[in-house]
């Protein structure tokens, strides 16, 4: 595999509705019934121009997009810190196991070192824990009572 992390581009949109996708497929297999709308077009619509609501990258293998991941940036006034937010992070069923989502964490948490934050957060649905045991071997720690 020639693995190529980059930032998502507008000219990604196609790639990244298609596996939003698949992803929506995947979670819909273990019992999600969430109305998924990550679209080509939402992509463009929310992730370009002077207020984006969020930032990707993206892995290609030989030109083709083959996994992305989309995150913004928060703040936490509590602790006086910036984070990162990783809103979604999804690899092609037939390039998992490849270090592709690893290779997509690791350029997300050299972004989020640059900009000073001072931890990354993201949430997975409980019954997915092929991804919370990949997040786990990440060094995550899995936090399930939230005090709202």
């Amino acid at each position: 595999m020639a693995l190529i992390i980059r930032p998502a581009l507008g000219s990604d949109a196609q790639s990244i509705g298609n596996l939003a996708r698949q992803f929506a497929s995947y979670l819909r297999e273990l019992g999600d019934l969430t109305d998924f709308k990550l679209t080509a077009s939402a992509y463009l619509r929310d992730g370009f121009g002077t207020t984006s609501a969020f930032a990707g990258l993206v892995a290609e293998d030989q030109g083709k997009v083959i996994g992305y991941l989309l995150y913004h940036f928060g703040y936490d006034s509590d602790r006086a810190a910036r984070n990162m937010h990783v809103v979604d992070l999804y690899v092609d069923r037939a390039a998992r196991n490849q270090g592709v989502g690893k290779a997509l964490m690791a350029r997300a948490a050299s972004i989020a070192r640059e900009a000073s934050a001072e931890e990354m957060i993201w949430s997975v649905y409980q019954p997915n824990t092929i991804a919370a045991t990949f997040y786990e071997k990440l060094g995550a720690q899995r936090i399930t009572d939230v005090s709202l």
